[in-house]
């Protein structure tokens, strides 16, 4: 899969058991965190849209570790799904659904992982032709009792659950047959990227990529 091949949202969710998720405050420190994870045997980078410095972000990674697959999490709305294919992301993941979204990331060829908390939800993304979904945030709306409530009547969705999220608790989403990955922040912690401390990021990923789907 190389940069110029276009991504399925399956795709982006069976690289690796987990898409980190992924906030900059810093533009220099965007490229060093792409090549720790990489390191780690991660490429599925979600880098979200929660500050000034995110767009410039997606850019640099993009540019300079081509190898890594960036994405735009946080994303709100058609303009943000069109900055930030403009910015070079692969991907994008929102925090809920509309059909504005979804169609503006069509049309930017964005792979798109929408985010849903409920059955309504599932059902609006899933007639617009979206399957693999975003369960947000996991542990808040009901967690892996929740998914296996939606194994039934939603047997041909997969879900990325994220929002609460650990180490410790992945392996119980991961153990579910509607799971294909999880959404996690604790692979950057927050005094990581001010500390540069990169290697503890590349054995953050490692550790979580030894967790089993």
């Amino acid at each position: 899969m190389n940069a110029n091949t276009s991504l399925t949202a399956l795709q982006v969710m069976q690289d690796a058991p987990v898409i980190p998720v992924i906030v900059l405050n810093d533009v220099a420190h965007a490229v060093p965190l792409a090549r720790a994870f990489l390191a780690g045997g991660i490429r599925m980078l979600e880098v979200t849209l929660r500050t000034p410095q995110a767009l410039a972000c997606i850019e640099a990674i993009a540019r300079e570790v081509p190898e890594a697959m960036v994405g735009a999490g946080t994303v709100r709305s058609a303009s943000d799904a069109q900055a930030a294919a403009n910015a070079g992301a692969r991907f994008a993941v929102s925090p809920g659904y509309t059909s504005a979204v979804g169609q503006a990331c069509r049309d930017a060829k964005l792979a798109l992982l929408p985010g849903v908390a409920t059955g309504s939800e599932i059902m609006r993304a899933s007639e617009d032709g979206f399957t693999e979904l975003k369960f947000f945030p996991a542990v808040q709306a009901g967690g892996v009792g929740m998914l296996k409530a939606w194994g039934g009547p939603f047997f041909d969705v997969k879900f990325c659950p994220t929002g609460g999220i650990t180490l410790q608790n992945a392996p119980d989403f991961l153990a579910l047959p509607n799971v294909v990955c999880v959404g996690g922040s604790w692979l950057v912690p927050a005094q990581v990227a001010e500390s540069g401390d990169w290697g503890r990021v590349t054995r953050l990923a490692l550790e979580t990529k030894a967790l089993h789907q």
